[in-house]
This record gives C-alpha cells, structure tokens and sequence, in this order.
C-alpha cells in the first residue's frame, strides 16, 4: 500500500493536524502580552508577562522540529518535555485536573499518535502488535 494514501497515514496527518493547529493557536496568541488572556494566564502559572514571546518563540521552534520529517521523532520527544512541564505547572498552582492538568496530556497523545500513524519505523520500533 502506498504510504501517502494509506488510511493509517492519514490518521496521523489528521491527529497530528489536530495538535498543531491547536499549538500554533497557542504560540501566536502568547505574541500578544496585551491581551487579557494571556496576561491572566502567565499570571496564574506565576511568570512575568514579557516572558510570553520567549515562551511561544520556543513552541514555534519545537513545531517546526516536530513536523520537519528527518527531525519529527526528536520533535516529539522535546514537546513531551515541554508538556511534562506545563503539567507540573497546573498541579503547582491546583488547576482542575481533567480540563488543565491533563490537557498537555491529550496534546502528547496526539503528538505521538499522529507521528505514530505516520511514521512506519516508529511503528516497527514500538509495535502494538507482535
């Protein structure tokens, strides 16, 4: 079957869509100190407001390194860091679990699946089958 019409392929393009779209979203917006919501949330998690470009400068980058091909694997490895620490994050300040502290976990979930679908040594290297 041809990978770039194969229905797992595009299972990964659509799951990995999903987070990107989500994360350029919140990589853009984070340019914009002026705005309330992100005036607010920095403020909740405790950073200062000027450090909001500088935050969503890094996700622009690791976006990048997650959907260059040769580098997608790494890509994917640095956004579960990333994540990991977003979640220490919510529960330091006693954000509500499921809508805040788990959502960086949805986002992985995605991340991983979408380049899971896509990537066939991925799949060979982490078989949910044997």
């Amino acid at each position: 079957m041809d990978p770039v019409t194969s229905k797992p392929s595009w299972t990964g393009r659509i799951l990995s869509g999903i987070a990107v779209a989500f994360l350029i979203f919140d990589s853009v917006i984070k340019f914009f100190t002026a705005s309330a919501p992100v005036t607010n949330a920095m403020n909740q998690l405790g950073f200062p407001v000027r450090m909001a470009p500088a935050i969503g400068a890094l996700e622009l980058i690791l976006l990048a390194i997650y959907l260059l091909p040769r580098t997608s694997v790494l890509g994917v490895v640095l956004w579960t860091g990333y994540l990991g620490g977003a979640i220490a994050l919510h529960l330091r300040v006693g954000n509500p679990f499921f809508s805040h502290v788990l959502f960086p976990v949805y986002v992985a979930l995605l991340l991983w699946g979408g380049l899971y679908f896509r990537e066939d040594r991925l799949r060979q290297l982490l078989p949910l089958r044997s």
